[in-house]
């Protein structure tokens, strides 16, 4: 059991008289984490993969809801995505049952989203869960257990299951993919192809840490620019790649449009490449290490609500800095590298131009990037 994060926002939260739901991705511990956090009180689950459940929650009226309820004060509804009318079902609990706190949990944030944000506009808090988090995953190991873990996360990344069958992390992250990611992105999107979405993928896989351009990737699956664009959108919001833009003040000589996909978990990355193969035998480490990084970062930013703003900048000369994260007017570059002994110049045109701040994150102190 790993101690999560976002178990104090939740706390904070609970008896507010709104609703409190949790997205992400399958298998992350979205129902861990709430029977965790509920397991001291009394309170009601409906599990919507179960489909008596889902009969019963869709599209119910107030007193067949009061009947239900009965007299728990706390209500979970898990798998909440499946449910038809979920967002009218959680507006009747919240409007009309106001003694009752209710938690929602769903794994595929455009479904749930879409189902829920018009019904239950200022009637919730929403919160996103990831994979084990570094942080997370130093408070159960300690300190120098985790460092010497670095490597294998760096391989097989940190979902909960994977952290916890030591041994067994191809055939888990196998499963993941092919069983639980491809399944809410296929049932939950107007996806037809899935050939595409393979091809797509591992190209993504192969660019991890270049910006990617939507004509090349279109002639590499074979579909148009539109196609790509939605795919990536649907891959966004089933919590496998997200994007990072390029920054700029418009400058003349920076890029403006250019984007990097990074994964969610380098596990997943190097299950859809099928490489499990040791750092030292690989030529990816550079880009296994930024995505662990961004990664971790976005973890920290969410978690922590620090409302920073993530980019990569990069001129047309070739200049550029890995990753750029604007918070409360103060711009800072970070640059990434693996190697101790690598030699890093950052370019005086990105400091001077934003008055920026400017660190460099390696094997010795990426801490202080991961956990803040």
């Amino acid at each position: 059991m790993y101690s999560r994060i976002l178990e104090r926002l939740l706390k904070e939260k609970t008896s507010s008289g709104k609703a409190i739901i949790v997205v992400g991705a399958r298998q992350v511990g979205k129902t861990t984490l709430i029977k965790q956090f509920l397991k001291s009180i009394p309170y009601l689950f409906f599990d919507a993969d179960d489909p008596t459940v889902r009969q019963l929650l869709s599209i119910p009226n107030t007193e067949q809801l009061r009947t239900l309820l009965a007299d728990h004060k706390t209500v979970f509804i898990d798998e909440a995505q499946r449910i038809n009318e979920i967002g009218l079902t959680s507006k009747i609990i919240t409007d009309q049952f106001p003694e009752v706190q209710l938690f929602v949990s769903g794994s595929s944030s455009f479904e749930l989203g879409n189902k829920l944000n018009e019904s239950l506009t200022g009637r919730k808090w929403e919160y996103e869960l990831f994979p084990i988090s570094w942080e997370e995953y130093e408070l159960k190991h300690g300190y120098l257990a985790s460092e010497q873990q670095l490597e294998n996360r760096l391989l097989f990344g940190f979902y909960p299951e994977v952290l916890n069958h030591q041994g067994k992390e191809r055939t888990i992250l196998k499963n993941l993919v092919s069983s639980y990611l491809y399944r809410d992105i296929l049932s939950f999107s107007e996806i037809r192809k899935p050939e595409v979405l393979d091809n797509l993928l591992l190209a993504l896989a192969l660019q991890l840490g270049n910006e990617v351009n939507y004509n090349e990737l279109a002639q590499t699956a074979g579909v148009n620019k539109i196609t790509i664009q939605k795919y990536i959108e649907v891959l966004e919001m089933g919590y496998i790649v997200f994007r990072l833009n390029s920054f700029s003040r418009n400058a003349r000589n920076e890029i403006k449009r250019n984007r990097k996909i990074y994964f969610y978990d380098n596990g997943i990355r190097n299950m859809i490449m099928g490489n499990f193969n040791s750092l030292k035998l690989r030529t990816d480490v550079g880009a296994l290490w930024e995505n662990f990084l961004i990664s971790e970062r976005i973890k920290q930013n969410v978690y922590k609500e620090t409302f920073a703003k993530m980019y990569f900048w990069r001129t047309k000369q070739q200049q550029e800095i890995d990753f750029v994260e604007e918070k409360d007017g103060e711009i800072t570059g970070y640059e990434f590298k693996w190697n101790p002994n690598s030699k890093v110049k950052i370019p005086d045109v990105f400091t001077k131009t934003y008055s920026a701040k400017t660190h460099i994150v390696k094997r010795d102190n990426f801490r202080e990037f991961v956990v803040i």
